[in-house]
């Protein structure tokens, strides 16, 4: 087995487990878990968030789902609704009996965005738990896409689950093409995350690259990682390429492949970016520093800590090309919105320049061309001002004269309302 960087010896990894593994008396003692947080627990702030490497809970311990399934097609009642994740008071509004406890939804697909005129009345593109969308256009002309799945990937979840489509409309599911417990290494240890065990894949994107599909993967607070379809298929089996061990600690690592043929990665608030060799047998260069050139006025809607001139947002790293120019997007919030902000560059290590808020509350997931040229932005409302929660969507987008990121006069994906508002079946 290989181990991650800050493990750096065999004999420290086991000692590490031995520590964890048994409780302050008697060394015999079973490691025994505090009780997972259930809705209405209260947040500690004295709770264990080292990452330490701790022995695999009793599989009774968590009661979600590692996987999130099919899906089905979008109805009257599903395309409002879905889920809020997290440790503490998970939400659920939809027509299926949840296995777990579940806290009030209250008002959390509100909609308030497309009642202000802020965005079109988005309705999912199916009904599936499915955060941090990502869609791809592979090379047999289907569509492919991803996310982070499972019922509380905050707690747990078994791997990749990939789902394909002829014309973004209807889905086929192609299932966990990549498994923690069957293909993992670094991936399948168990850490301490808030207190609780964790073991979950965040932010899975799909790549098509050369001829094959790629996958960009992390583990929060253990690293990134990157896999390889050894059957040039979407499905898989992949295996890590790059490195056996995390390539480094971060979240939201992402591909980007230049008009050249020249492949990047970067990932969580775009402060860095790293040549990949061809072949992805290794790096070609080191990690490079981007640049970015925006006056402090153009960041008075980022997170306080973020201070000027230092990057586009904070999370949930994207790069595109169009129009000759790069677009490197981050999620941040702005008035509530959880959106991809957006800057541009003639140059791909900057400077970025001309921050602003692409579609709104279109956070956490990508931007892609599909077959006849449209350009597309991945939703997955993942804030209170969404008319869904946590559910795969499309918006049409275009780029205006400054070259800023706007929604498309036509959205295909949109709802239509009827009398007194009320939405009409999709």
């Amino acid at each position: 087995m290989r181990y991650p960087p800050f493990l750096r010896s065999k004999s420290l990894l086991v000692a590490l487990v031995l520590l964890s593994s048994v409780s302050p008396g008697l060394a015999q003692d079973k490691f025994v878990y505090p009780s997972y947080p259930k809705p209405g627990d209260t947040k500690r702030a004295d709770v264990d968030n080292s990452r330490r490497i701790v022995p695999a809970p009793p599989k009774d311990y968590w009661p979600f789902l590692g996987t999130s399934g099919p899906g089905a097609a979008v109805t009257e009642e599903t395309a409002r609704g879905g889920w809020v994740s997290g440790l503490f008071d998970i939400k659920y509004k939809g027509p299926v009996p949840r296995r777990y406890a579940t806290a009030p939804w209250a008002d959390d697909d509100s909609g308030s965005a497309v009642a202000r005129g802020l965005m079109p009345a988005l309705r999912p593109i199916w009904d599936v738990h499915l955060r941090d969308t990502i869609i791809c256009l592979g090379g047999d002309g289907n569509y492919y896409m991803t996310g982070t799945t499972g019922d509380n990937c905050w707690a747990l979840n078994d791997g990749i689950e990939l789902y394909k489509s002829a014309d973004l409309k209807s889905w086929d599911y192609l299932g966990l093409v990549w498994s923690i417990e069957r293909d993992g290494t670094w991936e399948k240890n168990w850490t301490m995350r808030a207190g609780v065990p964790f073991r979950s894949i965040w932010a899975p994107e799909i790549h098509y690259i050369g001829g094959n599909y790629y996958l960009s993967t992390c583990v929060s607070g253990v690293g990134m990682g990157v896999l390889r379809s050894t059957t040039g298929k979407p499905e898989g089996p992949y295996v890590h390429v790059l490195q056996e061990t995390p390539i480094k600690g971060g979240i939201d690592s992402t591909l980007f492949e230049d008009d050249d043929g020249r492949v990047y990665l970067t990932y969580g608030g775009a402060a860095q970016i790293r040549e990949i060799k061809r072949d992805f047998s290794g790096f070609a260069g080191e990690w490079q520093t981007i640049v970015y050139d925006m006056p402090a006025a153009s960041l008075d809607h980022a997170k306080p800590e973020l201070p000027p001139k230092a990057r586009v947002g904070f999370e949930g790293a994207t790069l595109l090309k169009a129009n000759g120019r790069y677009y490197l997007g981050c999620c941040d919030f702005y008035e509530g919105r959880y959106s991809f902000m957006f800057a541009t560059s003639d140059h791909l290590l900057g400077p970025y320049r001309g921050r602003h808020e692409g579609p709104s509350g279109g956070g956490g997931g990508n931007v892609f061309r599909d077959k006849s040229g449209t350009w597309w932005q991945t939703y997955f409302g993942n804030d209170n001002q969404m008319p869904f929660r946590e559910k795969p969507a499309l918006a049409a987008i275009t780029f205006d004269a400054a070259g800023n990121v706007v929604l498309a006069k036509e959205q295909p994906f949109a709802l239509k309302l009827g009398a007194e508002g009320r939405v009409k079946t999709p």
